[in-house]
């Protein structure tokens, strides 16, 4: 060693969080995972390409009652233009700046058009069309995860209403992707380049722009582009004269870019499902729940036409075969691929089996947790439940009952609904007690569906309304409540 040198070795401790999963707790996640349409497809495929695999004969759905539920506890075209424009109009109205908080515009929609019965039937579902076209973009195999999970953070119109500080903690905790805020704007702008335009936008004005910007270059877009950017508030208030003064356009001129503009789509998720009619998707419920007339709840999971299944006896016999008989090369070839075919079909099976538990656990938490509302079909009876009140509650892991949650259906008396429709948030009062934001947004639709209209009541005097009702909180959130329902603003509602 030169002199003056020094070679030095050191030891660090590092702690390193990871996680292991195996063959087997992959496939049952996606299997968990699948709806009911893509599972049969999955199960037909399995079966061409696994000869060991085979039908086996139907069995009734097994169906659970109230005492399973209670585990021992008390059981707690023009057309499509028209609706566009009428889409539209209703974001204008809930922009209405009466307080400073960003709004959030969740598309007017009534509780009628929530509960209206979709269309039953084998679709691709809106989930399914992102993921077509995420496997033809050019991602890195973290880029795939995370792309995989912003879609699944994609509400029913399309838009992304969770903030990425939030999600960035979420794919940390519960899949240990420790990934900045940058790269996931990264691979949401990524996003953003999937059809149908508009697809992964945070706000209305953005999903607006994305739209413009895939036009071809014209003055006419250029126009679109300037309004939506510096006149944004004057476009969600329809004051098209000032607009017209304000860019110095003739009347005809006014008129046509006022048209194109009213031609976007605030929902750009519902765009994906109008070629089959109103219904944003074609759906079929994974459980049917039947309430009684004196209260008692029963459900079972819809089976469809899925198949029972079964390893087939003919290779079950050869493999016992091909093991007694003297160990030539040929005959360890032959036992090598039975066998092969044997343990996959188990596998198969046993997801199978594992994702009906899975699914039927956690529905059972849910109609115990929300029983009134299975009972009366009241949404301000659901009381405040989160994913990790299902997880504790069902020993599941939260990833699992979020994967459940996001992709199920219930058909019940009173509508059929996805799984995420019944969890909800709570708010704390000042005495520690939590009420379900469902039933203040309940309570506070009451009071402005009961106002008289030609002297409409204010945010603060809902707030104030709202708190002699037992409901105390903020004047903003107030404001966010109305917003989220669709309702403009009281000088919107001002019949006078």
């Amino acid at each position: 060693m030169a002199q003056g040198q020094i070679q030095e070795q050191r030891l660090t401790e590092q702690q390193r969080l990871t996680q292991t999963i195996t063959q087997q707790q992959l496939l049952q996640a996606q299997l968990t995972e699948l709806p009911l349409a893509q599972l049969a497809e999955r199960i037909t495929a399995e079966m061409d390409d696994n000869p060991a695999l085979e039908i086996a004969t139907d069995d009734d759905p097994e169906v659970f009652d109230d005492g399973d539920l209670t585990d021992g506890t008390a059981a707690e075209s023009s057309y499509e233009q028209e609706a566009r424009q009428e889409a539209l109009d209703a974001a204008f109205q809930s922009l209405g700046r009466d307080d400073e908080e960003l709004p959030v515009y969740q598309g007017g929609r009534s509780d009628q058009d929530e509960r209206e019965t979709p269309v039953y039937g084998q679709s691709i579902s809106f989930y399914d069309q992102l993921k077509e076209q995420m496997a033809v973009a050019d991602l890195t195999e973290q880029q795939q995860q995370v792309m995989e999970y912003l879609i699944g953070s994609l509400d029913d119109d399309g838009l992304l209403r969770k903030p990425l500080h939030t999600i960035a903690d979420e794919l940390a905790i519960y899949h240990n992707i420790d990934i900045s805020e940058e790269k996931i704007v990264h691979v949401l702008m990524l996003l953003q380049e999937f059809d149908p335009p508009g697809i992964g936008a945070r706000s209305l004005q953005e999903c607006l722009l994305l739209q413009v910007k895939r036009r071809s270059p014209s003055r006419l877009r250029d126009l679109m582009q300037q309004v939506l950017e510096h006149y944004f508030d004057l476009f969600t208030k329809k004051h098209w004269k000032r607009l017209q003064h304000t860019l110095q356009l003739s009347e005809l001129q006014a008129a046509t870019l006022i048209g194109e503009l009213r031609k976007l789509n605030p929902k750009p998720g519902t765009s994906m499902g109008e070629v089959m009619g109103r219904s944003v998707q074609q759906i079929t419920p994974d459980f049917i729940v039947d309430t009684q007339d004196d209260g008692s709840v029963s459900f079972s999971l819809n089976s469809a036409d899925l198949p029972e299944l079964q390893v087939s006896p003919s290779f079950t016999e050869t493999l016992d075969a091909y093991q007694k008989a003297p160990q030539s090369r040929q005959v360890k070839e032959a036992l090598l691929y039975t066998r092969k075919k044997v343990e996959s079909a188990q596998n198969f099976i046993e997801a199978i089996r594992q994702r009906r538990h899975t699914l039927t656990v956690t529905m059972r938490a849910i109609i115990a947790w929300q029983h009134r509302f299975f009972e009366e079909g009241d949404e301000a009876a659901l009381r405040p439940m989160i994913l990790k009140d299902i997880a504790q509650k069902t020993g599941l892991d939260i990833s699992t009952v979020s994967r459940v949650s996001s992709s199920k259906y219930a058909q019940t008396r009173w509508g059929t609904f996805p799984l995420r429709f019944f969890f909800t948030d709570a708010v704390k009062t000042t005495d520690g007690e939590e009420l379900s934001t469902r039933e203040i947004k309940g309570a506070l639709r009451d009071l402005i569906d009961g106002e008289d209209k030609h002297h409409p009541l204010s945010d603060e005097a809902l707030r104030q309304r709202l708190a002699q009702q037992g409901y105390p909180i903020a004047r903003r959130t107030v404001a966010k409540y109305r917003e989220q329902l669709g309702i403009p603003i009281a000088r919107l509602r001002d019949k006078a």
